[in-house]
């Protein structure tokens, strides 16, 4: 006896489109026919859609931005949402604030996802102060516990890390075989373009795109990619915005470095 049929599916995969049962025992699939056996529960899916769901990588719920504000999705509102979308599982991000240890911030968000959720949830790390604690012992034990991945800055007041700090936790990633994803903007390229804008008056909505250069993602784009190479470790540049760092991240994939990238298509 299965568990759920789901009955007359137009079943969606990489490859096929076709009209099938499907069955599910124990949270599982484990049959699709033209017609499976007798169930528990059955749904009539005649006219609608069954493809796998979705797995969305970089999410960001309940995370605070400082001066107050906090993303207006959380949990129970992000998960939803994912669900509506066709999502099955999201990877929202656990940030660490100076002078927190990694543990509270992990437990302060599963905190925040406890019952809320309508989809799986599992977290990356965000990594802002990066003592020898934090590197030695907090993050080694971590990624043991399955949080093998996570997020490192290269601007924001608040977030960034210098080039020492970066080596020191793509060491650690290394080590520990780990995965780092990186935020690659030259802080000191826009802090500079920044007040030059700023002292004109130009502070229009529009001279955002001005002072964040593509110059500055390329550096640091090119910077990350080395830092990566002299320390051995797989990286992500995430949500790359233009054709000049894209161009460095194909250039080490020329020479055989890992590295990898997401688009930023919003």
């Amino acid at each position: 006896m299965l568990d759920l049929a789901i009955r007359n599916a137009r079943i969606v995969t990489a490859a096929d489109r076709y009209v099938a049962d499907i069955g599910i025992r124990d949270g599982r699939i484990v049959e699709i026919a033209e017609r499976v056996g007798e169930a528990r529960e059955e749904i009539d899916a005649t006219g609608l859609w069954a493809m796998p769901g979705g797995i969305d990588a970089h999410v960001h719920l309940a995370q605070p931005q400082g001066g107050g504000v906090v993303m207006a999705d959380d949990f129970e509102t992000g998960t939803r949402s994912a669900a509506a979308g066709g999502n099955t599982t999201v990877l929202p991000f656990a940030l660490q604030q100076k002078g927190q240890t990694l543990r509270e911030a992990v437990q302060a968000y599963h905190e925040q996802a406890e019952g809320k959720c309508h989809v799986d949830v599992s977290f990356h790390l965000i990594i802002t102060d990066p003592t020898p604690q934090v590197l030695g012992q907090e993050l080694p034990a971590l990624i043991k516990d399955g949080y093998t991945s996570f997020k490192v800055f290269m601007t924001y007041d608040d977030m960034i890390l210098n080039d020492a700090e970066l080596l020191e936790v793509f060491d650690t990633a290394q080590r520990e075989k780990a995965l780092v994803m990186v935020h690659a903007e030259g802080h000191d390229a826009i802090k500079f373009m920044t007040r030059k804008l700023e002292e004109a008056g130009r502070t229009a909505p529009y001279y955002h795109a001005i002072s964040h250069s593509a110059v500055a993602e390329r550096e640091a784009t090119h910077r990350a990619i080395s830092h990566a190479e002299l320390t051995d470790v797989p990286i992500v540049i995430v949500h790359v915005s233009g054709r000049e760092p894209m161009e460095q991240i194909q250039w080490a994939k020329r020479r055989g470095r890992r590295i990898f990238a997401e688009t930023c298509p919003q």
